[in-house]
Parts: C-alpha cells; structure tokens; sequence
C-alpha cells in the first residue's frame, strides 16, 4: 500500500505533460511509451489496472485469421506485424502456439479452402511462424484423440501465439515499466471533473478506495483510453469524435485440462463462430462467444454455460462429458468495436464480421487523444500512434528507443538463468505438470527475479508456496506487496496471479495460507481485505 499512497501524493496538485484515464492495455501501454520517452505521465484508473475488459481476453496473440473472411487484408498484415514483433521483444512472455482447426458440418469453408487461407495467412505474417498443414480427419483423431471427429471433413493446423500467463498480468507490465521511467500511476482512482484552463486541463479526482477524498491535479493533454467507457468520457469532456464503441460480449469457462498436447484446438459452433480451448497450465480455457450486447456490465449466464457446455462437448470425445460440476471459474467481458458515430451501424453490417480495429481521435482544439477499440496483438502499435499523436499536440518527446517494452537483454535473462542453476532452484518443488521455477520467475518478474534468488537463498522459505493448491511462492508475495501496487485481495488473486481463475473457490477459502497472505499485502487492515472479498473471514483464514 506504501506504493499507491506515494502515488496519490504525487498526484494531489501535480503537475504533467498527460493524464491517461483508463488503465487497461490502451493506458498502460501509452504510459509506458510516453514515461520512456520523457514525458511526464499520470495514469489513473476507477479500478485496478486491467480490471475491465483487459482481464476478459482469451490471452491469444494473434493476427486476425478470421478477418481475411471480410477482405481486411491491411488489417490482418497490421496485426501479424505487431505479434510478429511481441513474440521476438517478449519471448518468454508471448509463445508461438499451434492451432488445430475441425472443420465439421458448421464450418462456413471446407478444408481446402481453410488450407488456402491458412497458407495466405502465414505469408501475411512474413512466415515467421511454422507453416501450416492440412489434415485429414484421422490425422486429426492421431494426433489428438479428445477429438470427436464424427461429421469432421478434415482440418488445418495453422500457428498463431498465447500468453501463458494471464493478460491483466502483461497489462501491469506496462504499468510497472511506466513507473520504473517516472511515471505516476494509481489504481482506485477517478476522474470526477475535468476544466478547461489556458495551460491545458485540471482534472478533480476522487480515492475511491480510500475515504472519498477528493484532490486535483493539472495536465497539458488528456488521453481517454477508458475502453468501453470511452463515449461517456468523451460526453463528459464535450467532445464530438467520428467513431463510438459498440459492445460484443464474450465469455470463457476454465475446466479441468482436456488435452495434454500445448496446443489450441478450434471450431465453429453451430452459428458458424469460432471458439477454442486454449490451455493454462493444468486447466484449459473454453471460449469464446459473441452476443450483441448494450450495457458494458456483463455476467455468465445458465444460458451461456450450457450454450459452450453444449457445443464442446458435441466436439469432443470425452469419456465423461463436461457439466457445470466441472467449471473451476468463468469469466465475461466485453469488446469494444469500433464503428462510425451516427446511424444503427449494427443494421447496416454483420455483426459477428465486426473487427477489433482501433481508431486514435485527436482534438487539438480541447487537447484529447481518443483510444477506441484495439486489443492486445495491437497494444505496441497503439503506443507508437499515441505518442505520434503527442507530439502533434505539441509536447517533444525523445526518440523512441523501443526500450520502454520487451524483456531484458539476452545476455541478463543466461546469467539468471545461470544462478538459478547454481542454487539449484528448479529441485525446490516436484509437482507434477508444473512448469519449473526458474522459466516462471523470469517470465514474470524480469530482473526483480533477481532478488527472489537472493531472498530463497538468505530464508528458503521463501521458495515454499504461499497457499495450498496455488502455484505461487511466498517471495513472489514479498515482491508483489512492495512493487505491484496490490489494493484490493482481488488484485493479487484475479489479476497480478491468476490464483482464482485455476484453482476452485473453495479450495482459495479453506486454504491454509490465506491469512499470511492478507497480512503480508495489507498489514493491521488484513480482516478488512479478507472480508472485502470473501463477505467474511474464510475458514482458511481462521473464520
């Protein structure tokens, strides 16, 4: 909490170059390109960073295969582009993944046609990644039995990539490298009002965590990367922009693993729409759905689970069919598309042919950059736009380095690598399906992993978990409390871990380690948290 409070300070009656309201991947990334190239940058968010629509991804980073279906060739090109340069800057990271695609009587093309568009794609993306193959129905049933493939014509096997950790976790990254440069970043805060002045904006914001104390601070510029929040902003600022946001929302259930294979396996369900199952570790990732929808608020309905439930089960060839039983957790969202302002654009297109564009606005007269649609293949070319944008505004910035996103420098990640060897930190756990230690700290932390050694090595302890059934080390914990500004328990259990997106409720609240859990992030104020988010103290926690 020491961490949020500094930032709070630094706010109240602060001065910046911007304000970036919104800190889903659109305000993360742009703090993170605008921090690194020396401007100065607050970053403020109602929620936790990548608490919205961020947190609701099927963590693919893909190019846009099925958009080649609407001629969106410039889109798609764009799109390979950007994940082509994310699995180079974050390899450990970003992933390539194979996808294996049954095609099946709900299939809008045959196989020969998927391979068609398959091959085209792989060239679209340069062929950076593996090429694709065709496959026949029994290949398919080969290579993975899971697969029912009654009525299955054949199939393809094409390569895109995934996020093995969550994707609010990547959006903190952005958050984190903002703040390393300069950045002032807080989560739990709104913008209450915004005033025009000669110098740019004072903004009156409001702790909305705290006790509802309201201060202000000043910026040049504004950039609204509030997602799907972004009309009503704009509303507010009394801006008139050509495009709004529509809502498409879509849902994931998390189940027991299907496959033991690290690979995607896709379909189209009975509407002719693609869905996935996507792995996660020791769980896999049923998803997603695309319903019109006109409130950003969303929920996974009875509907929606027996909706997938059905349509995954009818794909696969499972000794015992998936139930709600089965369901570990779900999750739903919503995309923000991005469509002309004016008119009922959903009479005028299909729906489910919609894309997941962006479109920057900027507003020289009142200083406003707008952020509508995108998601997170397009994170880094949203940040160089913004920043591009920026400078129209007239705020010089220093030349881009491309040192404000990516991993550390090969050399950095061998000697980690290379200690972590001499401590013999991959023998300190024998869990069976886990990835070891040392890929998972460097993953996550970069350099801070650095410290965690020297940590486990002064008290092994600290390489022990932090709570049964989670995959989580009491040192992560330790670094997390000083450096990933954790508010609320929801912070750290939903997004900075993905601790209740694969392990069931009820395990998290009879867990021994609870409690040293919530004393470790929130001190005397451990009960409040812990009720906060339970609606009591969990048996885990002495309740």
């Amino acid at each position: 909490m020491a961490l949020r409070t500094q930032s709070l300070s630094k706010l109240d009656n602060g001065s910046f170059d911007v304000l970036i309201v919104g800190g889903g991947i659109n305000g993360a990334v742009s703090a993170a390109v605008l921090a690194g190239r020396g401007a100065s940058v607050a970053l403020i968010d109602r929620a936790d960073f990548g608490a919205f629509t961020s947190q609701e991804s099927s963590n693919l980073v893909w190019g846009g295969f099925k958009y080649l279906e609407s001629y969106e060739f410039f889109l798609v090109r764009k799109l390979c582009v950007s994940r082509n340069r994310l699995i180079k800057s974050y390899p450990d990271n970003i992933k390539p993944i194979p996808f294996m695609a049954a095609l099946d009587k709900s299939s809008p093309f045959p196989p020969w046609l998927a391979i068609m568009g398959a091959t085209a794609y792989w060239g679209i993306g340069s062929f950076k990644t593996h090429g694709p193959r065709l496959l026949s129905a029994d290949k398919i049933k080969k290579e993975e039995p899971v697969v029912n493939i009654d009525g299955v014509r054949g199939g393809i096997e094409y390569y895109d990539a995934y996020l093995p950790d969550n994707d609010s976790r990547f959006v903190f990254s952005f958050v984190r490298s903002a703040m390393d440069v300069g950045a002032t970043a807080a989560n739990y805060v709104e913008l209450v009002d915004a005033e025009r002045t000669d110098a740019g904006w004072k903004a009156t914001l409001r702790d909305v965590d705290g006790d509802g104390r309201e201060f202000t601070c000043n910026a040049r510029m504004i950039i609204n990367a509030a997602g799907p929040f972004i009309d009503g902003l704009n509303s507010q600022f009394g801006l008139k922009t050509k495009h709004r946001v529509v809502y498409s929302k879509g849902i994931h259930l998390i189940v027991p693993k299907i496959t033991k294979s690290e690979r995607v396996l896709a379909f189209f369900d009975d509407t002719g729409r693609l869905f996935y199952v996507i792995p996660m570790g020791r769980r896999s990732v049923i998803g997603t759905t695309d319903t019109r929808v006109d409130d950003p608020y969303t929920a996974v309905t009875d509907e929606d689970r027996q909706f997938l439930l059905g349509q995954i089960n009818a794909r696969l060839d499972l000794e015992n069919p998936l139930t709600e039983a089965d369901i570990i957790a779900d999750r739903s969202g919503v995309r923000p598309l991005v469509v002309k302002t004016g008119g009922d654009d959903m009479r005028e297109v299909d729906w489910t042919k919609l894309s997941r564009k962006h479109e920057i606005e900027v507003d020289f007269g009142r200083r406003v950059i707008s952020i509508f649609g995108g998601k997170l293949t397009d994170c880094l070319n949203v940040g160089e736009e913004v920043a591009e944008a920026v400078e129209e505004l007239g705020i010089p910035l220093e030349e881009d380095t491309h040192t404000w996103y990516g991993e550390p420098a090969k050399p950095t990640r061998e000697e980690f690598y290379r200690q972590a060897r001499l401590m013999k930190l991959d023998d300190l756990r024998h869990k069976p399906d886990v990835e070891p230690l040392s890929d998972r700290l460097w993953r996550r932390y970069g350099r801070r992993a650095f410290d965690m050694l020297d940590e486990i090595r002064l008290d092994p302890s600290m390489g022990t978990d932090i709570m049964e059934n989670a995959d989580y080390l009491r040192v992560e914990l330790h670094v997390a409390a000083g450096t990933e500004m954790i508010t609320k328990l929801e912070d750290f259990m939903r997004r900075r871990s993905k601790i209740t997106q694969v392990v069931p409720a009820e395990d998290v609240r009879n867990a021994e380690g609870i409690r040293e859990v919530a004393e470790m992030l929130f001190g005397d104020d451990a009960d409040r948290r812990l009720v906060e988010f339970f609606g009591e103290i969990p048996p885990g926690a002495g309740g």
